[in-house]
């Protein structure tokens, strides 16, 4: 009983504590332990805390790591993982949502609103973004997850969504989880095959980004990129 108080009055104060001052002053651990607290109700999350850090360096590791990693950890269950990637998810969505009123005219501004709906993603991932023909994002639509050859083999899939948006203008993104930002031969065997599948239904192809932790990649050449020569006309490539 005496245990149970203890952690008790300790979670008080620590909420109450988040409550009248923010994040400001908390130590990386005291975070994640507070966040445990609400999946682990009767058990000190101190050390589970540690051993999340010990295990993967950084709160944006912990996010980032895969369920199967995170029910490695002690202490944690698939109840608390469970917990650990929706909040990553649900981060990405919250960061990544797109504002309508933008127009998204820039590889600058794309990349930052892409970089940010990559937070907490874990594996390989291939979105489309689709534009009307003012520069704003009509929606970002998930394509596959895993290597992004497999949008070559599904060249229905990217054809029937870009018309069914009726979009003027695509964007591909994908990420290297480990923060390469050096494109493979297959990506760039990717990007010629797929600026020609919208070639074909007289879409621009603007460009195919390369996502790597906070840094991305262009991988069209800027004499192929529509995107660039739309921008070099309008005066706003960044």
């Amino acid at each position: 009983m005496a245990d149970k108080n203890l952690h008790g009055g300790h979670r008080a104060r620590l909420k109450a504590r988040y409550l009248a001052e923010g994040l400001d002053g908390f130590e990386k651990h005291n975070i994640l332990e507070m966040l445990l607290f609400y999946s682990i109700p009767q058990r000190d999350t101190n050390p589970i805390a540690h051993e999340l850090l010990n295990k993967f360096g950084t709160i944006k590791g912990v996010f980032e790591a895969s369920f199967d990693e995170l029910c490695t950890v002690d202490g944690v269950s698939e109840h608390t993982a469970t917990m650990i990637k929706f909040i990553a998810d649900l981060w990405g969505e919250v960061a990544g949502e797109v504002d309508t009123s933008v127009r998204y005219d820039s590889l600058n501004k794309i990349a930052k609103l892409m970089i940010k709906r990559y937070l907490g993603i874990s594996v390989e991932t291939v979105f489309l973004v689709l534009f009307d023909n003012s520069w704003h994002i009509i929606d970002i639509v998930k394509l596959c997850e895993g290597s992004v050859n497999q949008v070559r083999m599904d060249t229905r899939k990217l054809i029937e969504i870009t018309l069914r948006k009726n979009a003027s203008m695509v964007l591909l993104t994908h990420n290297h989880p480990n923060g390469d930002a050096i494109p493979s031969n297959e990506d760039m065997i990717t990007t010629q095959e797929v600026a020609h599948i919208f070639k074909t239904i007289h879409v621009d192809f603007l460009e195919h980004l390369l996502i790597a932790g906070n840094k991305y990649e262009p991988l069209l050449s800027k004499t192929e990129s529509v995107f660039w020569q739309h921008a070099q006309k309008d005066g706003f490539y960044e």
